[in-house]
C-alpha cells in the first residue's frame, strides 16, 4: 500500500491552473523527486498536501485514510513535514530555540533546556547532521541553516518529508554532504519528496521520479529506467539550445569596467584586499570561489551598496568610486542580486510596481512630472512576452510567482535599455534547465553588444561555459586570473578556490 496518494488534484489561482488532474504517490522508505521546470505546479502540489493551500477538488489518501489538512499543523500530525525554499527560521533565536518553537514540552513556559539539548544533539548525531545548539541562526551559513530545518522536523517525528528545492542554496561540497543525510534517513525508514529542477540530482539520489510540466502529470518512472536526456525532454517539451560563446570583438573606444586596488575594510576586517581587474567591453568575466569569500562585498562595492576603503572603480572612463546607487544606474549598470527576494525585489508589489524599481526615474515613462502608468504597464508587458514570464496577470503580487519567473522579472529589469555594464550575481540560482538556458543566452546576448559582465556563480561549469576569462577569488583575494580556453587546468583552479597558490600561469594581479 502506498504511504501517500494524491488524486486528480485540481487549483487555480486568479483564474489559471495551476494543478491540473495530478496524481502522486510515494511509496514507504523512499526518495522521490517532484521534477519540473519553475511555474510546472510542483510546490503548489506539495503546499496542498501540507495544508497552506486548499485543493479545488481532488483526493488525497495517508496511509490509505482520506485526508484534508487545513493547516501545516494538521499535516505535522499525521507526521508530515516541509521544509521550504527560504527556511522558516527565526534569525534572533538559537538553534534549540527554533527547534523547539512553538511546542509545549514538559515544564512550559520553562521547559528544561538542558535536557530539550540533549535529544535534539542526539538526533543531529544520529543523522549526522552535526550542529551547536546554542548558535544564533544568524551565524548560520546556508547549509547550517538546512540542517536545522531537518531536525525540527526529525524532532516532531516527522515519517515523511517534503524538502523544497533543497540544493538551491547549497555549494556542491555542501550537496554531497545533504545526500549522504538524506541516505541515512532513507536508511531509517522515512520518505522524502524533493521538489527540484536538477536532472543529475534526480539521477544521484531518488528511487523514481514524477515530472511535471505546466500543471499537468507528464510520467512517473523509476529512476534507474529513465536517463537525463529523456527527463528534460519530458521537463521542458523541447530540445535544449547548445550555448556559443563567439570570440571577442575589442572595443577600441571604450575602456570597460575597471578597478584599481579596491579594498574594503569593515570593523577590523579586510574583506576585500587590493582587487584589481579590468572588464573589457563585450567581455564577460567569470568570478570562482566558494561562497562567502568577499563575492558579496564584491559586488556591493561596484555597485555603490558599500564604500571602499581604498582604490578606484570605473566604467569608459568615469570615475564611479564616489557614486551612489542611483547613479549607478543611470550610467547604466544592471544588478541581477544572489538574493532575489531580499535585494531585487518587493514581494507584496506586483510586477509594474516591480519593474518601475528601477525605471522609475527614466525620461521615458514620466510626463509632466508624473508617471506615465500606460506606458510603464506596456514596458512590464513587453517583459512578460519577451522573458515568458508566467503569472496570471500585471496585477499579480511577486510573491504569489515561482522563483524561477521572479528572477525572470529581474533580468528583465537589469538588463533593459541596453546597459554599459551587468553585475550578475548567481544569476541562475534556483531555476530550471529552461529558464537557466534562457538566461546564459541573455548574458551571452549582452554581451555581444558590448556590455562588460561581472559573473559571480558558485556553478563552476557555469562560470566556465560563459567566462572569457576566470578570476579565483579567496578571502577577498583574487588568486589568479586566467584565459578560459581548453588548457585551463581545474585542478588548479579548484586549489586555488581553497587558499592554496599554483604554478599554473596566469595574469600578473
Amino acid at each position: 500500500m502506498a504511504l501517500l496518494s494524491m488524486k486528480n488534484i485540481n487549483k487555480s489561482f486568479f483564474g489559471k491552473m495551476a494543478n491540473n488532474q495530478v496524481c502522486f504517490d510515494l511509496e514507504p522508505g523512499e526518495i522521490h523527486a517532484l521534477l519540473g521546470e519553475n511555474g510546472a505546479g510542483k510546490t503548489t502540489l506539495m503546499n496542498i498536501l501540507y495544508g497552506i493551500y486548499s485543493r479545488d477538488s481532488g483526493d488525497i489518501l495517508w496511509k490509505g485514510q482520506e485526508v484534508s489538512f487545513t493547516s501545516p499543523r494538521d499535516a505535522i500530525a499525521f507526521h508530515i513535514g516541509m521544509v521550504h525554499q527560504h527556511f522558516m527560521l527565526v534569525p534572533t533565536l538559537t538553534v534549540s530555540q527554533n527547534i523547539t518553537l512553538g511546542l509545549k514540552e514538559k515544564g512550559y513556559p520553562f521547559p528544561d533546556r538542558k535536557a530539550l539539548n540533549a535529544t535534539i544533539t542526539e538526533v543531529s548525531k544520529k543523522y549526522g547532521l552535526q550542529i551547536d545548539v546554542d548558535a544564533y541562526i544568524s551565524s548560520l551559513s546556508v547549509g547550517e541553516q538546512q540542517r536545522v530545518e531537518i531536525i525540527k522536523l526529525l524532532y516532531r517525528d516527522a515519517e515523511l518529508l517534503i524538502l523544497d528545492e533543497p540544493t538551491a542554496m547549497l555549494t556542491p561540497q555542501e550537496t554531497e554532504y545533504f545526500f549522504e543525510v538524506l541516505r541515512k534517513l532513507r536508511a531509517d525508514g522515512h520518505s522524502v519528496i524533493i521538489i527540484t529542477h536538477r536532472i543529475p540530482e534526480v539521477m544521484s539520489i531518488t528511487d523514481r521520479v514524477t515530472v511535471l510540466r505546466d500543471g499537468y502529470n507528464v510520467v512517473t518512472a523509476k529512476t534507474s529506467d529513465i536517463n537525463e536526456q529523456e527527463l528534460s525532454q519530458y521537463m521542458i517539451g523541447r530540445q535544449l539550445h547548445s550555448i556559443q560563446r563567439e570570440p571577442i570583438v575589442p572595443d577600441a573606444g571604450r575602456e570597460g569596467l575597471v578597478l584599481k586596488d579596491v579594498s574594503l575594510q569593515e570593523n577590523g576586517i579586510e574583506r576585500l584586499d587590493s582587487l584589481s581587474l579590468q572588464i573589457a567591453p563585450g567581455e564577460i568575466v567569470g568570478v570562482a570561489g566558494v561562497d562567502g569569500n568577499g563575492q558579496k562585498e564584491l559586488v556591493e562595492v561596484i555597485l555603490g551598496i558599500r564604500k571602499q576603503s581604498r582604490g578606484k572603480i570605473r566604467l569608459d572612463g568615469v570615475d564611479i568610486s564616489s557614486m551612489n546607487v542611483l547613479e549607478h544606474k543611470k550610467l547604466g549598470i544592471g544588478y541581477i542580486s544572489d538574493d532575489r527576494q531580499q535585494d531585487g525585489l518587493v514581494m507584496d508589489m506586483n510586477l509594474t510596481d516591480n519593474m518601475l524599481l528601477k525605471t522609475h526615474t527614466d525620461h521615458r515613462f514620466i510626463k509632466h512630472g508624473l508617471i506615465n502608468s500606460r506606458l510603464v504597464w506596456e514596458d512590464t508587458q513587453k517583459a512578460v512576452e519577451d522573458y515568458a514570464i508566467k503569472t496570471p496577470g500585471l496585477n499579480t503580487p511577486l510573491r504569489n510567482l515561482s522563483g524561477g519567473n521572479q528572477q525572470k522579472l529581474i533580468l528583465a529589469r537589469e538588463m533593459a535599455g541596453d546597459p554599459k555594464a551587468i553585475v550578475a550575481h548567481q544569476p541562475t540560482r534556483g531555476l530550471d534547465i529552461g529558464a537557466t538556458e534562457f538566461v546564459q543566452q541573455q548574458l551571452l546576448q549582452r554581451r555581444a553588444n558590448g556590455c562588460c559582465i561581472l559573473l559571480i556563480s558558485a556553478d563552476l561549469e557555469e562560470v566556465l561555459l560563459l567566462s572569457d576569462r576566470i578570476v579565483v577569488i579567496y578571502k577577498g583575494r583574487f588568486m589568479g586570473i586566467f584565459p578560459n580556453s581548453k588548457e585551463l587546468n581545474l585542478s588548479h583552479i579548484g586549489l586555488m578556490m581553497a587558499g592554496r597558490t599554483s604554478e599554473v600561469g596566469g595574469e600578473s594581479l
